[in-house]
């Protein structure tokens, strides 16, 4: 049965699409299903494993607005055990059309109940706010992700999105918990880094991952070719820090 994170942080910028993306090819990489969801209109996360979401069947708009199950909207990447649902820039407007719908909440969650036993890991790309399509992915996952960029006003928002996630946790997750923290844009050469990081983990304490993501040409470049970093150059050290960050997050899992 599949452990569902949810990668979100309603700041953009921070490398969350960028580490949903890298984290959920790493995994597949080291043998486990994976299944990627893309719920951020932006579609990055679809682009970002080589799939034209204006050629997909369907997408998760279609499971959030048409009731369209998670098996009829999924597709296999080329990547090892990797595959995804993909986004739509219909998702915009998604919030609108199930605002008045019964249990709006939890349509992702029963969308995605019976393709659970299927993999291993499911990753969630959440969009970058605190609505109802973000609701859908807290209602639905197991824990969250959240990566947090080495630079000023790093903790910027956090605070709302830590409300989120408790008022999602009383009402309707109790069992929702943040699963860690990823530091992202990470220049050890630079004293702002380092404070960043010590507010970070004192806001974090016990759950920042030792793993930081670097800055890197690599990260970048590989989403223009429809490629996760470990694919598109596996020497680069963009690629070496996304394979131990999920090393570091199985080895926490079988803790």
């Amino acid at each position: 049965m599949a452990k569902i994170i949810a990668v979100s942080n309603q700041k953009g910028g921070v490398g969350k699409t960028t580490s949903a993306v890298n984290l959920a090819a790493a995994f597949g990489y080291f043998g486990k299903r994976t299944l990627l969801i893309d719920i951020d209109p932006q579609g990055n996360a679809t682009s970002g494993v080589g799939i034209d979401r204006r050629s997909a069947k369907y997408t998760t708009y279609d499971i959030l607005v048409n009731d369209k199950t998670a098996s009829e909207c999924i597709i296999q990447t080329k990547f090892k055990n990797l595959s995804v649902i993909p986004s739509s820039l219909d998702l915009a407007a998604a919030e609108l059309e199930i605002a008045d719908r019964e249990k709006r909440e939890a349509i992702l969650k029963n969308a995605v109940l019976p393709v659970k036993a299927d993999y291993d890991y499911i990753f969630i790309d959440c969009p970058p706010s605190l609505g109802l399509v973000t609701v859908n992915a807290l209602t639905c996952t197991d824990t969250v992700l959240i990566p947090i960029q080495c630079e000023y006003y790093a903790l910027e928002g956090l605070a709302q999105l830590m409300n989120s996630i408790r008022r999602v946790k009383r009402v309707y997750n109790p069992y929702l918990d943040v699963e860690g923290v990823i530091l992202t844009m990470y220049d050890g050469r630079l004293n702002l880094t380092h404070q960043v990081v010590n507010e970070v983990k004192k806001y974090f304490p016990r759950k920042v991952y030792a793993t930081p993501i670097p800055r890197g040409v690599r990260i970048s470049e590989a989403p223009s070719y429809g490629m996760p970093v470990i694919y598109y150059d596996i020497a680069c050290k963009g690629s070496e820090a996304y394979l131990n960050l999920a090393k570091e997050i199985m080895k926490k899992e079988r803790a």
